[in-house]
């Protein structure tokens, strides 16, 4: 039928994932860096391990859309530019607006710069990407997919916080929650897995990357999830402090001197976590090299672990038990011992991690134990795949 791209636009990033439609085959991949700061990095991975690389100034978005573009056909990976019949865009915030994913008009982008209060650092970038494409591909299908439009089935009582209620009316000031893709992909496929309608289970998805997060889901919908008004919120992530006192920030910026507030965020997003607490790195892979001479390293890889059982552990009251939990990203689907010992702190409610098969890295496996009341799948995400479904579904 045609071609279909997943971006993910960042300040001055421009990742891309093309597809073969229907077949969801990947073609190419590849991302654009540094794009308006000089010496951009472009890399595009393409056929039997072929790759291309090259380092030069990019200017915009909407050169870097068309340098790929231009460089997709001189690889010969696509002939023209009309077999591209479709763009799916990640965005972050589409707030209580965008419940679903959206066919991109001019009223939905305005609405995606509105939103960018809630996501400064990231909707003004898809923004961009939008507009960029729209200008070189004027007459293509585009779709908004929203990292938190799967959180927007939250109950109240899950998404509001404990502040005067006009804070929310006025202000929108609730918990939005993200990775909504990757935590829709993966109950998809952990229903697949047990056999089961979605609609019939009960799930504790842990996305756990560089950012995490933990959503509960129930009937199908995200129940609960640990992020926030922010991604900020939850457990402790690779530079995030994840959830944290709000007087100690305010502690912190007397005893630090800072007086704008964006710039403790900034402390707290990008120097905390991992990082932070460690004093050597925001990689887990570096931190189990080192744990066992450092205290600090093994201090960070044991709250990581402690604050995801504290979210588990709390999702399975709240639900009431589970068909399964699942780990996916970068840290769930690779490191084997934060498996384990997640697992391994989780007994008590009839979870268990069988080592053998544990012992695997980034495959789709049911990782139980025999007789295990509650099963441990891991699934590795695919937010791109589940970006050009939607835009299959929205062109019907």
């Amino acid at each position: 039928m045609g071609k279909s791209l997943a971006i993910n636009a960042g300040s001055s990033t421009l990742k891309f994932k093309l597809f073969q439609m229907p077949e969801e085959s990947v073609i190419a991949e590849g991302a654009i860096d540094r794009i308006g700061l000089g010496n951009s990095l472009v890399e595009i991975k393409y056929g039997d391990g072929e790759k291309y690389k090259t380092t030069q100034d990019v200017n915009d978005h909407k050169e870097a859309i068309q340098l790929m573009l231009d460089q997709l056909t001189k690889l010969e990976i696509i002939t023209d530019f009309n077999e591209i019949t479709g763009i799916g865009h990640r965005v972050v915030a589409g707030g209580e607006e965008f419940k679903d994913s959206a066919v991109i008009d001019d009223d939905v982008l305005q609405k995606i710069k509105d939103l960018a209060e809630y996501a400064p650092l990231h909707n003004p970038a898809a923004a961009m990407g939008i507009e960029a494409f729209k200008k070189i591909l004027p007459n293509v299908l585009s779709v908004a997919v929203f990292d938190t439009s799967f959180h927007t089935s939250m109950p109240e009582v899950n998404y509001m916080y404990s502040i005067p209620y006009e804070y929310y009316e006025k202000f929108g000031a609730r918990k939005y929650g993200a990775h909504g893709t990757s935590h829709r992909y993966v109950a998809n496929r952990a229903a697949a897995m047990l056999g089961k309608p979605l609609k019939d289970l009960k799930l504790i998805t842990m996305h756990i990357g560089a950012g995490g997060s933990i959503t509960a889901i129930k009937d199908g919908k995200s129940y609960d999830t640990s992020m926030g008004f922010t991604p900020l919120a939850g457990i402790e992530m690779a530079t995030r402090s994840g959830d944290i006192d709000a007087s100690l920030v305010a502690y912190l910026m007397e005893k630090l001197n800072i007086d704008k507030p964006s710039d403790m965020i900034n402390i707290l997003n990008k120097k905390s976590g991992l990082v932070g607490v460690s004093g050597v790195s925001a990689d887990m892979r570096e931190l189990e090299a080192v744990q066992d001479k450092n205290h600090r390293a093994k201090l960070a890889r044991d709250m990581f672990i402690n604050r995801i059982v504290r979210y588990v552990g709390a999702y399975l009251a709240e639900l009431g038990g589970a068909d399964a939990i699942v780990f996916t990203a970068g840290v769930g689907e690779n490191d084997i011992m934060i498996r384990q010992e997640v697992a391994d702190k989780l007994t008590y409610f009839g979870i268990g991690v069988d080592p053998e098969k544990n012992n695997i890295r980034g495959v789709e496996r049911d990782l139980s134990v025999a007789g295990s009341k509650i099963k441990t799948l891991l699934i590795p995400t695919d937010e791109e795949l589940m970006i050009v479904r939607d835009i299959e579904r929205l062109r019907k």
